[in-house]
């Protein structure tokens, strides 16, 4: 909110000295145009190019990491082991159970690094803009991870086995039930999927409209404004690099939460009370 504020009275003092006007990022960042197919059920803009773009390299990664495997593991090779340990047992296992991961790890790491590609664009010079800061990519993970986890459960205990499982809690009075049982299938059969689809775009849009702001701010203030707002510019400059930082944060722990809300939803759809 600082940075708004001194953004908001940088434009207006800019446009009291007849400066050029300052247009902070809206909404319309993320719904550029289509540039193929325009009109048509598969237009295709940047930002499905980005998703495209950062679905490749991470598959291509994986491919030159899988053809290059040695006994004496190279840096990169030690890396990318590193990430897919810290996967397979700090997400996975710890979450599931190692039977239950085995099953399910494939899963889980697609997720995992698929969320992650998709968040690091954001932050790649002449991508600019996160793959999941649109409704579309979160929505479909969403709508995977909530599909499996109810298949999950339906072949585990049956359909009447899991609705009762998945809505009655076990130990709760019996007049608890009229309240909880309402509360329960609205949270495990509507809302999880919205959750997870929310709080995802919602840091992706929110980090690039900062970082936009912010060097879009400092461009402006340092390369048009009066010297009166020079340290302004430097401030936002300074802002954005730390928003920057923050984004690469950001993006790792959202990958991390999705994967982790992934691997706890199917655990609990396996149990045969929860």
């Amino acid at each position: 909110m600082h940075i708004v504020d001194v953004l908001s009275a940088a434009g207006i003092a800019l446009n009291a000295a007849g400066s050029s006007t300052f247009h902070a990022p809206d909404i319309e960042e993320f719904f550029p145009k289509a540039f193929l197919f325009q009109g048509s059920w598969f237009e295709f803009n940047r930002i499905m190019l980005v998703r495209v773009i950062a679905t490749v390299v991470i598959c291509a990664i994986f491919w030159l990491v899988a053809t290059r495997l040695k006994v004496v593991p190279s840096r990169s090779q030690s890396v990318f082991e590193y990430v897919m340990r810290f996967v397979r047992v700090s997400i996975a296992e710890e979450t599931m159970g190692k039977k239950l991961a085995d099953q399910f790890l494939p899963l889980i790491t697609t997720i995992f690094f698929m969320v992650f590609a998709m968040n690091i664009t954001g932050i790649v010079p002449f991508l600019n803009i996160q793959g999941t800061s649109v409704i579309g990519a979160p929505l479909l993970l969403a709508i995977i991870t909530y599909l499996t986890y109810h298949v999950t459960g339906f072949k585990r205990h049956g359909f009447a086995g899991y609705v009762k499982s998945s809505m009655i809690l076990p130990g709760a009075p019996p007049a608890m039930h009229i309240l909880l049982v309402p509360i329960e299938f609205l949270t495990k059969y509507v809302i999880q999927p919205f959750t997870l689809t929310i709080r995802l775009l919602a840091n992706m849009l929110v980090g690039h409209l900062l970082l936009v702001l912010a060097f879009a701010a400092s461009t402006f203030l340092l390369l048009h404004g009066p010297w009166t707002l020079k340290g302004f510019g430097v401030l936002t400059f300074a802002g954005g690099f730390f928003a920057y930082v923050l984004e690469i944060l950001i993006a790792i722990l959202q990958a991390y939460i999705f994967a982790l809300l992934a691997a706890l939803y199917i655990q609990q759809a396996a149990e045969s009370d929860h």
